[in-house]
């Protein structure tokens, strides 16, 4: 399934895309595509609907985040070791661990808003795991089975806040708009292989990312499985799992985000998003 909320910023509506490519209206069975939506019961619930049978919803609404009542929204740093190399720092040992705050979500169409005093805006193409079942402790082979399922993540970051004014990344990386999420949340069953994915990302029409998360260090199972050691993950929880090469930090000369700059971005298999970049 591919389950995504539409309509006005902070009163989105659940909906499903139907396969004949019609938007259908859920929210006379769930409330949001959040909390115990995203239960495997909750999710083996909205598989049982005939889509037929549901209101069409006008392809001209906006799409909002795929996820509502994020909870936390973890990311992974350098999980490509291309990318590390480029950022010129060493390939981790372990998955690094850093956040970014829920309030940086936003529709995965909606504008990027570079914040005051932005020098270094940049962008990287992600693939983003939601989580369907509560994970503590949980091993590898059973990570999966705490998957609801994968989305598209634009990891927005403003690389002077991230690591020239001092502390930690969360600073650069937690803008409001800084997390375009979606368009879809497509459930686990509809991805076989989450580390078998092509991506990529344009900038105004010239591809500057074009990877697959064939390259990552820490595979899926591997993150969900490491992340449960330190801190549960409840539904809803998005780990954000790191990005291929092509940011602008690592070109040489290097290049930022300005404003009317577009953003294209893909993921196979779990659609595609366009950001207008703006200044607050």
């Amino acid at each position: 399934m591919k389950l995504l909320r539409v309509g006005p910023k902070g009163k989105e509506g659940p909906a499903l895309l139907h396969k004949d490519g019609t938007l259908r209206d859920l929210s006379s069975v769930v409330p949001d595509i959040a909390g115990d939506t995203l239960l495997p019961d909750g999710l083996d619930k909205l598989r049982t609907l005939d889509p037929e049978t549901l209101p069409v919803v006008s392809n001209d609404t906006r799409i909002g985040p795929c996820v509502g009542q994020v909870g936390k929204f973890i990311c992974i740093g350098l999980n490509y070791a291309d990318h590390a190399e480029e950022s010129g720092m060493p390939v981790p040992e372990e998955p690094v661990i850093f956040m970014k705050a829920t309030s940086s979500i936003c529709g995965a169409n909606d504008n990027v808003i570079l914040p005051q005093g932005a020098e270094k805006g940049d962008w990287e193409v992600e693939l983003g795991v939601v989580i369907g079942k509560e994970a503590k402790d949980v091993s590898e082979t059973e990570a999966f089975d705490h998957v609801a399922g994968y989305c598209v993540v634009n990891d927005v970051s403003e690389r002077a806040f991230q690591l020239e004014h001092g502390g930690q990344w969360v600073k650069g990386k937690s803008a409001d708009t800084f997390g375009p999420i979606g368009p879809w949340l497509v459930t686990r069953d509809e991805v076989p292989d989450p580390t078998n994915l092509e991506m990529w990302l344009e900038l105004n029409g010239e591809r500057v990312q074009n990877g697959s998360t064939r390259t990552m260090i820490f595979g899926v199972a591997k993150v969900v499985s490491y992340l449960s050691r330190y801190m549960s993950l409840q539904p809803g929880d998005i780990i954000s799992t790191g990005t291929p090469p092509g940011v602008g930090l690592g070109m040489t000369p290097q290049r930022f985000l300005k404003p009317g700059d577009e953003m294209r971005l893909q993921i196979e298999r779990l659609g595609e998003q366009h950001q207008v970049v703006r200044q607050r």
